[in-house]
């Protein structure tokens, strides 16, 4: 399959298309590393992804893990023996993110750490001069994901957001078809987050495990008594630390769906859904629908999550369809399409990056390998315009998300203005827009 040449010009123009207020990437007047000068990187979050994360960085070229950072010693010493196995190097341990952030021998940082910490420490990272990649979703809230633009813009860092599938020659040529009218008028996109989630029960209080740094575990959350309901990946289903599942795997999807339709934030917004298959400790629904209108674009996004057996559309479970009058495109996982064109549905114009289905290869461009290969080629030439997932997607795939699940929250319709990216008239939905945070771990109003 043949790459777009003008693929990153595209790329860049596309993605901040139809975003209001939105502070376009600059080309950051910083002395570049030389292709042999040794960037060195710390991975904060080392239980899920930020396994992925330490592989991906080592894989580049005169890129070094010197540090890793978690709370639970148990995780960071666990790390710690497979990276000496795999790697034969030694890894320095710390479970305080802001001594990691004083280390001035540290150039970059990966975030994979719980949702809730993903914008403060992505600030924090500005304005110690790393350069940073954060995991989906890029914040935890609205508010406090325009504060990561404003940072990363004002401290002139490089922030890529971990929104792999921006990097598939696949799926960037799929955008192209789109841009190029193939399928028609595209009205409307339907994102797809069809997910085995199953009853997690409920394990109660307990006492905090001695390896684990609780404190700082909660970061900017409420302090809540210590459960292994949250600690490590369950944390997701509980509002104060994630966002469910339309702001987990979803974050991919909401970002596709506003790629596709060339949209930024929706002017209203409606959710329905709930918890109908489990009496476990989750807060998050298991189901939700929530649809977002763009009326002056004449377009809409159509979000489905679901949690358990299901079928399949157009053999699709997780990824995204988008509607043309022409026909149909079908966005499956995260490096693969196929087009369907008139009321026959006659196959179109399809394409693959060659990886297996779920697999790492699935992720574009050889996995997560390929969204780091682009992070770290923008740090050595300190030119944010050339990400592919620059932080400004942190914000907007992230807010559509946050959108649906207020509106599902507070049962109701809601309308939202894009430009000053408040609700209209609705102070009861304005404070779901940020969040009390604890003394210490405040996101600034300046940032």
């Amino acid at each position: 399959m043949a790459k777009n040449p003008s693929r990153r010009t595209f790329i860049k123009k596309s993605t901040l298309a139809g975003a209001a207020a939105i502070f376009a990437p600059t080309i950051i007047p910083s002395t570049a590393f030389g292709a042999n000068d040794r960037i060195n990187a710390a991975v904060l979050g080392v239980n899920g992804r930020g396994q992925s994360h330490i592989s991906s960085l080592m894989v580049q070229k005169n890129v070094q893990v010197t540090t890793l950072c978690d709370p639970d010693m148990r995780l960071l010493q666990a790390r710690q023996k497979s990276f000496k196995e795999k790697y034969n190097s030694d890894v320095a341990l710390e479970q305080d993110i802001r001594k990691v952030l004083d280390n001035k021998d540290i150039d970059v940082i990966s975030i994979a750490m719980p949702n809730h910490w993903h914008s403060l420490a992505t600030i924090w990272a500005c304005q110690a001069g790393k350069d940073v990649y954060v995991e989906k979703p890029g914040s935890h809230n609205i508010a406090e994901g325009r504060k990561m633009i404003e940072a990363a813009h004002k401290y002139k860092r490089i922030v890529q957001h971990g929104v792999q599938l921006r990097s598939s020659p696949a799926v960037q040529e799929a955008i192209q078809l789109m841009r190029d009218g193939y399928i028609g008028k595209v009205y409307m996109a339907r994102g797809l987050v069809f997910r085995m989630r199953g009853d997690i029960g409920d394990k109660g209080l307990s006492p905090v495990p001695k390896e684990l740094d609780y404190d700082l575990w909660t970061g900017p959350a409420p302090m809540r008594p210590f459960t292994e309901n949250l600690v490590h990946y369950n944390w997701h289903w509980h509002w104060d630390y994630g966002n469910g599942d339309v702001g987990n795997q979803g974050i991919h999807e909401t970002d596709l769906c506003q790629w596709g339709l060339d949209v930024g934030l929706p002017s209203k917004i409606t959710s329905m859904g709930g918890k109908f298959l489990w009496k476990d400790c989750k807060e998050t629904p298991e189901v939700l629908t929530s649809i977002y209108h763009y009326p002056e674009e004449e377009k809409i996004i159509q979000f489905e999550v679901r949690p358990w057996y299901t079928n399949n559309e157009d053999g699709v479970g997780v990824g995204n369809i988008f509607y043309g009058d022409k026909g149909y495109i079908v966005v499956d996982g995260y490096d693969k399409y196929q087009s369907f064109l008139g009321k026959d549905r006659t196959p179109g114009k399809s394409g693959s990056d060659g990886g297996a289905a779920g697999s790492e290869m699935d992720r574009g461009l050889g996995g997560t390998d390929g969204h780091f290969e682009n992070f770290i080629e923008a740090v050595r030439k300190r030119d944010s315009s050339i990400l592919n997932g620059p932080v400004e997607t942190a914000h907007l795939s992230s807010a559509l998300a946050h959108l649906g699940n207020i509106s599902y929250q507070l049962d109701r319709t809601l309308h939202f203005d894009p430009k000053t990216e408040k609700f209209v008239n609705d102070p009861e939905a304005d404070k779901m827009l940020t969040r009390n945070y604890r003394k210490g771990f405040e996101v600034p109003d300046v940032v």
